[in-house]
């Protein structure tokens, strides 16, 4: 393989380089940069070009917002993804498509600690993209579409189908992949009829429940426009920066408690703005049942969540040590279902701490009963489902962290040697995680060649799920009191208090 391996797409010719003995593209445009008159619009193609462009560096992120500041970017061609393969002479490999993360607000897809070279060394095309996120991509706009970061998602899917054969890649073994945010939206693209052509496979960690009704969206923009002197209109709007309306949106995240008895339990939540059941990008819940809207039948897929999600959030946010009373009632009445959710987690959790409790319930009603959903709903649609939970606790801050939210990153990818690794799993890591990583990499692998995790997959009686330990064992799942809890009650979303 040269070190400029050179492939030529339907837009143009890209050279990229080679690393590792894999040849890697990067900063490849799938739509054309959304600003100016296409901002906040509906992703439009990638301009062609003549001669040969540099595929050497990650395209900028768009904009973001959220409690970690990122540096702005000034270039505006965020909507580029990347390309590694084991050999671009090669054909019909297994294709994964990885959808980052960052709760809708921020997230890259050059973040070391999405490397995929441990995946391509075992076979895979991997691809990774950027989308619009924070307002850009999900502010909910009078004359603009709902969901723009889902539509650039699709773009991607789109260009990966017209080209990733150039690459090696098998266009029609295509697997979608992501974690929170990024499993949010495969869990919203598979309600999507037109979308479900675009991939066979997918894979979902830790999968937010987190959704908004028109209702709640139209009051955050208009609580976003009036911070900025503006009207909550797509042409209003496109006279703030992009870098502007990002920051305007942290700091409305920041006061979202000011809200609670108006908007509900998305004030605890610090994200303002959340994907959009609009009735046309986004027409239903993705929980609902087969027949409820849901696109088509069940496909395989991947599905799984820590056992601790929600103590990361405590410790980014300093309460590690412990929340009130107060706050564990607050947490119980906005987030177990209704009428008798709160009861139920007091009598399910007796010796339980108010902070115990707090942590239970919002990891439940955030990822993991979201993402216990989608593995039922897709089993009763007729598609297969393979279920985890990832037990094996994060060394960190003393163990502090337990096995929180995003530490199944570094041992799916096999980095944990990336500053995201070393910061959850531990430098050295144990060999523990080193076995765990081993098996959650085999199995993404196994999953996206043959569509077996290599694990039994999740029926409605057994409810056989693979528990990542430092002793692996299959067994029922375990969180069977919060599954009864959350039994007939599906994510709901975010609407007016």
């Amino acid at each position: 393989m040269p070190e400029q391996p050179t492939v030529r797409t339907a837009e143009g010719v890209v050279r990229g380089r080679r690393r590792q003995g894999h040849a890697v593209f990067r900063g490849i445009p799938y739509a054309a940069p959304p600003v100016g008159a296409l901002r906040f619009a509906a992703p439009a193609p990638a301009p062609r070009w003549d001669g040969t462009r540099e595929a050497a560096e990650f395209g900028p992120a768009a904009p973001q917002s959220g409690p970690v500041q990122a540096r702005a970017e000034e270039r505006t061609d965020w909507l580029t993804l990347n390309v590694r393969t084991p050999d671009p002479g090669a054909a019909g490999l297994p294709v994964l498509v990885w959808i980052h993360g960052g709760g809708y607000l921020a997230g890259t897809s050059s973040d070391p600690v999405y490397d995929p070279t441990a995946l391509v060394a075992a076979g895979l095309v991997v691809v990774s993209i950027n989308y619009r996120v924070g307002a850009e991509g999900f502010a909910f706009l009078d004359g603009a579409p709902a969901n723009r970061g889902f539509l650039d998602q699709i773009a991607a899917l789109h260009w990966v189908r017209r080209n990733i054969a150039a690459f090696g890649g098998d266009p029609g073994q295509v697997t979608v992949a992501g974690q929170s945010a990024g499993a949010g939206s495969i869990a919203a693209l598979l309600t999507m009829r037109p979308v479900r052509g675009l991939f066979r496979r997918a894979i979902t960690h830790s999968v937010p429940g987190g959704h908004c009704t028109p209702a709640l969206a139209e009051r955050i923009t208009v609580a976003l426009a009036r911070r900025l002197g503006t009207a909550p209109t797509a042409g209003a709007l496109s006279g703030i920066s992009p870098q502007r309306l990002a920051a305007e949106l942290t700091s409305l995240g920041a006061e979202l408690p000011r809200y609670l008895e108006s908007w509900g339990p998305i004030s605890r939540t610090g994200v303002a703005v959340h994907p959009v059941v609009d009735g046309e990008v986004l027409a239903v819940s993705p929980w609902q049942p087969p027949g409820g809207g849901r696109s088509g039948g069940g496909i395989e897929l991947l599905v799984g969540h820590t056992r601790d999600e929600f103590r990361l959030f405590s410790v980014m946010s300093g309460r590690a040590k412990g929340f009130t009373e107060e706050e564990a009632r607050t947490a119980l009445a906005l987030f177990a279902p209704a009428p008798g959710g709160p009861a139920a987690y007091r009598a399910a959790h007796p010796e339980a701490t108010p902070g115990e409790l707090l942590e239970t319930v919002c990891s439940d009603a955030l990822f993991r009963m979201p993402s216990l959903r989608l593995a039922q709903a897709n089993a009763a649609a007729g598609g297969t489902s393979f279920l985890f939970t990832l037990r094996l606790p994060s060394p960190a801050l003393g163990g502090a962290l337990g096995a929180c939210h995003s530490l199944d990153l570094p041992l799916a990818f096999g980095t944990l040697d990336s500053p995201t690794g070393r910061d959850l799993v531990g430098d050295p890591p144990t060999p523990g995680a080193r076995a765990v990583s081993r098996e959650l990499q085999q199995a993404w692998v196994r999953f996206a060649t043959t569509g077996d995790s290599g694990w039994p997959a999740y029926t409605p009686d057994r409810r056989l799920t693979r528990v990542l330990d430092a002793e692996p064992t299959t067994a029922p799942y375990p969180e069977e009191a919060s599954r009864r809890i959350w039994e007939g009650h599906a994510p709901a979303p975010f609407d007016l208090a």
